[in-house]
């Protein structure tokens, strides 16, 4: 896949789930941000990385690569101040409109200026290269992720099963701390009722005499 191609997927996918934003109320909207979230980290990942890099010798794309770079800025900004939030107030959701409209802003002069450019100045082989380097990353930062969150869940697991065989033992050692004190308390009556025994047996021979 070419670097174009690549990246013009990833700007219709969080096209997408903008919309999708818009339509969305109370903690769905937070849920789908975090989705929108992942998507532009992994995209400005990518680019920043590979793809702007490549940009920034060439004259011709020189100083639009900056400019993407400080975008990518703002929007990196504007994503932290919206993460972490715990209901979509109406400033909240005011801001995640102006991170709407940066992004837009962004993805409109990469696929009608800056894209153009760097097609002229770099050539097709070169383009092709850049697309499964991109595509090669975001499958190593995607795999990482999911490593994570699969060892985050099994951690979570163990430590709930932990707890309950934890409580499990608890009531085992009180059922035989009980019993045990069962035990001595019927070893002390028949004790004591042979004892009793003994006493009336002395007794009655002491009557006979």
């Amino acid at each position: 896949m070419d670097a174009f191609t690549l990246l013009k997927a990833d700007h219709q996918k969080v096209a997408e789930l903008f919309e999708r934003l818009e339509a969305a109320s109370g903690k769905r909207k937070l849920s789908i941000f975090e989705q929108i979230k992942t998507e532009l980290d992994l995209h400005a990942h990518i680019e920043e990385k590979i793809f702007y890099p490549a940009l920034e010798k060439p004259a011709e794309t020189h100083d639009l690569t900056l400019e993407a770079y400080e975008e990518h800025a703002m929007v990196k900004k504007l994503l932290r101040e919206l993460s972490g939030a715990r209901t979509a107030t109406e400033e909240w959701q005011a801001k995640a409109k102006v991170l709407q409209e940066n992004v837009e802003h962004h993805v409109d002069e990469e696929e009608n200026e800056l894209f153009g450019k760097a097609e002229d100045a770099l050539g097709e082989e070169e383009i092709e290269e850049l697309g499964e380097r991109m595509e090669a990353e975001k499958a190593r930062v995607q795999g990482g992720t999911a490593r994570r969150t699969s060892a985050r869940k099994s951690g979570a697991k163990k430590s709930a099963a932990t707890k309950k065989g934890g409580k499990k033992k608890s009531g085992s050692k009180g059922s035989k701390k009980s019993s045990k004190k069962a035990g001595k308390s019927s070893k002390s009556s028949k004790s004591s009722g042979s004892k009793k025994r003994s006493r009336s047996k002395k007794s009655g021979k002491k009557g006979r005499r």
